[in-house]
């Protein structure tokens, strides 16, 4: 099959969308400026920055954003503690039916937060369903400055009140309603039970994880620090996938209802992941901060090629593919081996990184011999710690019935 016999196509519940990827609520979707920029770019979607009622001030500090990079400048981690869209309703209604006339065949999603009166959701709902609205997403998930009013992911955790917002919000709108999760809770299907149940027909996760991305140990003040203080925030970036990953493949085990994927995905194998798991579409946000949105041509021909190469002919032969195989602990099996092996002796240079890790952390499997790796395959228990801290990529992990096949 090649690329031109796959389509991006897919759904998510009654959405169309010429592929998966949509831009999440956030900066990037601060203003009807960016998210059309977006559109002409190619994205599929756009989910606004969450709209409020012209009754709740939204301030923010500054500067309100942290990051953990690795030792190339390359994003690990992202925290941010910006709140919501701080534009009034009449723009966004404005907005909002202007580019729906515009891009007709782009989804265009209202994030929406009220106060904890759900007559105010309810108002606010119906109010940007009227403008045009593809469909409605409530956050009830943001983890930092609105949970101190009630709100978010005040909200969030905790199923009742997920419940109680959900029903009300389901009785005033036509279009598809959507529920955005947090991750901050320790168990999430209750929550998105009570969602479903309630009426959403979408469920987006996941939001922000709550964090404090860390301390200047000169002047001792926590980051990203205003005017010498902060306070918890969102984290996002790279590092958070494997818990969005998680939360998508426990609701989609769970429950039989459309999923949308965020939470650290900068390339399009981060979405491929996600929609192996569960997720029907993606939605991106704080790659799109760090790179531009531009990102969405890589990305859309990296799936592309990927779905061709498998013999796949768009994302929803995908979904749910990897989901079987995530099983209990107790039900893996005790079977098989694994062990380490110098797949590429000639890459090594002496650093001493495995034989370190193995005496500290494993199981004293491995020397250096004529400056190169040694592993005793009598006391390798197949951890496979040295394989991820060889910077060289010397060490493999191999089945031991493999090897001894040799």
């Amino acid at each position: 099959m090649s690329t031109t016999d796959t389509s991006l196509k897919t759904t998510v519940g009654s959405l169309s969308l010429n592929n998966p990827f949509l831009l999440a609520s956030g900066p990037p979707t601060a203003s009807g400026i960016q998210i059309r920029h977006a559109f002409r770019l190619g994205w599929a979607g756009a989910v606004t920055k969450t709209i409020v009622p012209d009754t709740l001030e939204i301030e923010d500090v500054s500067p309100r954003f942290a990051a953990w990079k690795g030792q190339d400048a390359g994003l690990l981690g992202f925290e941010n503690i910006e709140l919501l869209s701080k534009r009034n309703l009449s723009y966004w209604t404005g907005e909002i039916a202007a580019m729906k006339k515009e891009y007709p065949d782009r989804v265009l999603i209202a994030s929406i937060m009220a106060s904890p009166d759900p007559a105010e959701w309810q108002d606010l709902a119906g109010t940007v369903q009227d403008a045009g609205a593809d469909a409605i997403e409530l956050n009830v998930s943001c983890p930092h400055g609105m949970p101190e009013q009630g709100v978010g992911a005040a909200i969030g955790q905790h199923a009742s009140l997920v419940r109680e917002l959900t029903h009300a919000v389901r009785g005033v709108v036509r279009i598809p309603l959507i529920v955005k999760l947090t991750p901050n809770v320790t168990d999430i299907v209750p929550v998105a039970l009570a969602a479903v149940e309630a009426g959403a027909d979408i469920l987006t996760a996941i939001n922000t994880v709550q964090c404090l991305m860390g301390v200047d140990l000169d002047t001792l003040e926590p980051l990203p620090s205003v005017a010498g203080c902060s306070t918890y925030g969102g984290y996002s970036g790279p590092a958070v996938k494997p818990i969005g990953l998680r939360v998508i493949s426990q609701i989609a085990r769970e429950l039989p209802v459309p999923l949308m994927g965020i939470g650290g995905i900068s390339r399009w194998q981060d979405a491929a992941e996600y929609i192996a798991v569960g997720a029907s579409a993606v939605q991106v946000c704080t790659a799109v901060m760090w790179n531009g949105a531009g990102i969405i041509r890589e990305m859309t021909r990296g799936l592309s090629g990927y779905l061709a190469e498998k013999h796949l002919p768009d994302p929803g032969a995908l979904r749910c593919r990897a989901l079987p195989r995530i099983a209990s602990h107790a039900s893996l099996s005790r079977d098989t081996a694994h062990c380490a092996c110098a797949e590429f002796p000639d890459r090594c240079t002496s650093c001493g990184r495995c034989v370190i890790a193995c005496r500290d952390g494993g199981y004293h499997a491995i020397s250096l011999t004529d400056r190169h790796v040694a592993i005793d395959k009598g006391r390798c228990d197949g951890c496979g710690l040295c394989s991820f801290v060889c910077p060289e990529g010397v060490i493999v992990m191999q089945p031991r019935t493999q090897m001894t096949g040799r």
